[in-house]
């Protein structure tokens, strides 16, 4: 039986992703999926419209056999530290391929590319060349792929793909990567059968039926208060209050002073983050820096978070189990379902985190109960 992984984020589960494991299943009927998702903080810099464990449900309603969870500590850093910690969690768990959507659909161009970023010296100096001269990281790394393997990767989920090769080849995995080809445009906000996740996030925010576009179990499960404007107040007492906000994660020295001006000045998050950027920090870097802060995630906390130290079940079927009993005493991470007896401080900030997504909640205490005391959804 193959052992097929998906990475997702599912904000929210809508048709596109129905149509990704329909074809993994048909282009592998003899197989099983497994799902690194991120939980309840995305790496754009967003909170989650579902909560992790309704995820985890819907997950599994419509084909995935088991769900383990993408950290904090990586779900919500950029595209590399992501690519890292996902492609580590399937390698760990011996997977054999990881299908992922792609606007270019085009496998060998992507090892091509990522091969250059593992192994060409060159290839690092020009971005380090091109952030020097202002270029923010996308566009640098952009740059220098066109420099030195005359093409360019500028969609996001070729960059993710991009990145998951490039980790692929950087641990000397066997994972082999293969891609579907993407049908809706990630940029565009048309409303369509299958369609992109922000079209429909900003969708809800307008209030618009979005029925046509995402199965029913996901309908009823998304919340429209978690968006993470509705945290600016709490972020604004957060930075107002903190002495040193440079101590945060991706709060490089510089751009805490501009935080620390327009905190006061702005009325809302989306006015704050278009005065703090600039070509070096994108809208989402911003974003994500902003939820380092407001989860009191430290670059001392980061620098203990490199690799995984454990792989977290959510929630499994009959194939789920029996793939987990039969890798469980060779996996060389610990696996676990619980908080029950195992300390480590990425668990600390993952309860951390959620205590603060708690708070878009009208009963905050269930939502963080649920993340030390549910054991994983058995479909």
């Amino acid at each position: 039986m193959t052992n097929i992984g998906i990475i997702c984020e599912y904000n929210p589960f809508h048709n596109g992703h129905v149509y990704h494991i329909d074809k993994i299943k048909e282009l592998y009927p003899d197989s099983r999926i497994i799902l690194v998702m991120s939980g309840n903080f995305l790496q754009r810099g967003d909170v989650s419209l579902i909560n992790k464990w309704d995820k985890t449900l819907i997950a599994l309603n419509h084909g995935v056999d088991l769900v383990v969870e993408l950290p904090f500590v990586f779900s919500t850093q950029g595209a590399d530290k992501f690519a890292h910690g996902a492609i580590s969690i399937l390698d760990s768990l011996g997977v054999d391929k990881l299908v992922f959507g792609s606007e270019c659909n085009d496998v060998s161009l992507l090892k091509n590319l990522a091969s250059i970023q593992v192994n060409n010296d060159e290839y690092d100096l020009l971005v380090k060349k091109y952030v020097d001269e202002g270029k923010n990281f996308p566009t640098a790394m952009s740059m220098a792929l066109v420099d030195c393997g005359g093409k360019s990767i500028e969609s996001p989920n070729d960059i993710l793909g991009l990145c998951y090769i490039k980790e692929i080849i950087s641990m000397g995995s066997k994972i082999e990567p293969v891609s579907i080809k993407r049908t809706s445009d990630y940029h565009s906000n048309d409303l369509s059968n299958i369609c992109s996740a922000s079209a429909l996030r900003d969708a809800i925010r307008k209030n618009i039926d979005i029925s046509d576009y995402v199965p029913n179990d996901s309908l009823t499960s998304i919340n429209s208060d978690l968006f993470v404007d509705n945290l600016y107040s709490f972020l604004q007492y957060k930075i107002m209050t903190c002495d040193d906000i440079s101590k945060y994660v991706t709060v490089d020295d510089g751009i805490n002073y501009r935080i620390k001006k327009y905190i006061y000045e702005c009325k809302n998050l989306d006015e704050f983050i278009n005065c703090i950027k600039s070509k070096r920090y994108t809208y989402n870097r911003i974003k994500r820096m902003l939820i380092h802060i407001l989860c009191s995630f430290t670059d001392e906390e980061n620098s203990k978070c490199l690799d995984i130290h454990y792989i977290r079940v959510l929630g499994f079927n009959s194939n789920g189990r029996d793939f987990l009993n039969s890798i469980k005493k060779n996996c060389s991470v610990p696996i676990i379902s619980n908080y029950s007896g195992y300390k480590d401080i990425m668990l600390d900030i993952e309860f951390r985190s959620t205590c603060v997504y708690s708070l878009l909640f009208n009963d905050s205490s269930c939502i963080i109960s649920s993340e030390y005391k549910n054991k994983p959804i058995i479909k």
